[in-house]
């Protein structure tokens, strides 16, 4: 037993006190829920709840409504675990899981508002122990631990009828268990994952300047989009459109492509003033905005699709996303810097990149990782007149990957994933692959979010053997 009172590796947990369905345990690898049928049912319920919610816009009567709060119910002791498990997977979100989610926001909603609000909403609180349990579990990779799955099970028993009372704590509780399947997983799947959140936003029009808990749940649920078309390379576009992450413009103001972008640029300025929060959030806004330019630019290449979204000659678009990030790297709160950067020397690879922040890590190495992905589609008409080395996709890459190594906090590692992926694919020496085949590791061992999976695609685009770098290190 460790020292939540959970069991180690290889021990077998008791089954669920909880019989009202009888399935059978998954036949996947202990880490993934890929081919898990009970996984796999429980998650086709709940896309089915939510997309049923969404076009069911019938306004439901008060006194018809099904009770989606219990303020006078245990819900530790009526949870499909024991009680000293839950306990400890409650602990584990507070202390390990919520800081994941948490990087871009000061105020800590995951860590301290969200369990507040959960105390009586039964489908949130399952949501964060489904969370919690299924993070254990791969971590330590926990054998025929199926705790996860009797919580998540749990959560969406409860969160249908908070769907048809309107309840916004849903929203909540969809984003995390959204997350919880994108750490269970093949990251390809992503669509399936969020397209139900996404149909959410949208039916209860939150945006990412709503304000208060469900904004911060609301950029929590757009960095999984981000990770997911960036996994795409280049092939879709976000689920929930880019216009949707912003208020609606008011009333007879422009609806041009280019006064959107004025305003979009207004709205997040103002707001960096006041808190460092929101210039990382534009940073997750401008790197979505550059993929989607990719996806649109490859459809139009390859495909011969028409670009009906924007009229404007590539040429156009493209210096304006590339002044958009410099405009960004110019205005950064002090927050946002560095507090310390070096450059590589004998004993290391890499720059060596600190922030304080942890909203700065992520947001930083998103910057570095739009220009890649910019630069690389670069029109031979632009002439860029930066310093030489703003142009380079590799000063870039190596940027990223100097920022990882140098800042450990494990949710920037996370999000760190799939832009450490597109910088790998532009190193060429052996001493850089391993690096950045050990930040790799790292990440999974140390989060339990798989990792090593981007580690065998970028071993192949380098040319090596399968695990032969990841047996190097």
């Amino acid at each position: 037993m460790n020292a939540l009172g959970l069991p180690l590796n290889g021990d077998q947990f008791p089954p669920s006190p909880h019989g009202e369905v009888n399935f059978s345990p998954g036949t996947a690898s202990d880490t993934s829920y890929t081919a898990n049928p009970r996984f796999l049912q429980l998650q086709e319920e709940l896309r089915s709840a939510l997309f049923t919610a969404v076009t069911d816009l019938t306004p439901t009567l008060v006194g018809d409504r099904p009770p989606i709060s219990s303020p006078e119910v245990d819900l530790i002791a009526t949870a499909p675990v024991s009680k000293s498990r839950a306990i400890g997977y409650l602990k584990n979100w507070i202390t390990e899981c919520a800081p994941y989610l948490d990087k871009f926001d000061e105020a800590r909603h995951f860590g301290v508002h969200i369990p507040l609000v959960a105390r009586e909403c039964p489908a949130l609180f399952y949501a964060i122990l489904a969370f919690s349990a299924r993070q254990m579990e791969r971590k330590s990779s926990l054998r025929n631990c199926h705790d996860s799955l009797e919580l998540y099970q749990e959560s969406i028993r409860w969160i249908t009828p908070g769907l048809h009372a309107k309840d916004p704590n849903m929203l909540v509780t969809a984003c995390i268990l959204a997350v919880m399947e994108l750490m269970s997983v093949r990251p390809q799947d992503w669509r399936r994952h969020v397209e139900g959140c996404a149909a959410l936003f949208d039916c209860f029009e939150v945006n990412g300047f709503s304000g208060g808990y469900l904004q911060a749940v609301f950029w929590c649920y757009v960095r999984m989009e981000l990770c997911g078309v960036i996994v795409s390379n280049g092939a879709e576009r976000t689920v929930l459109p880019l216009e949707k992450w912003v208020p609606p413009p008011p009333t007879g103001l422009s609806t041009t492509n280019m006064g959107h972008h004025r305003r979009v640029r207004e709205l997040f300025l103002e707001q960096s003033r006041s808190t460092p929060d929101m210039h990382a959030n534009w940073a997750v806004y401008l790197c979505a905005q550059v993929c989607d330019l990719v996806c649109r630019r490859t459809r139009h290449v390859e495909r011969g699709e028409y670009d009906l979204s924007d009229p404007r000659p590539f040429h156009d678009q493209w210096i304006q996303w590339w002044e958009e990030l410099a405009f960004w790297l110019d205005h950064r709160p002090c927050a946002i810097c560095p507090v310390k950067s070096a450059p590589p020397r004998a004993d290391r690879t890499f720059p060596e990149i600190l922030f304080a922040h942890s909203a700065a890590i992520s947001s930083n190495t998103l910057y570095h990782t739009s220009c890649i992905l910019l630069l690389e589609i670069k029109p031979p008409t632009v002439l860029l007149t930066t310093p030489d080395h703003c142009s380079s996709p590799i000063w870039h890459a190596r940027r990223v990957c100097g920022i990882s190594l140098t800042n450990p906090h494990p949710g920037s590692l996370i999000n760190a994933i799939q832009p450490l992926y597109v910088a790998g694919k532009l190193l060429s020496h052996r001493r850089e692959h391993i690096a950045v085949a050990e930040l790799f590791k790292t990440i999974e061992q140390t989060t339990g979010w798989g990792a090593i999976w981007r580690l065998r695609d970028l071993e192949a685009i380098w040319g090596y053997e399968p695990n032969d770098i990841l047996s190097a290190i």
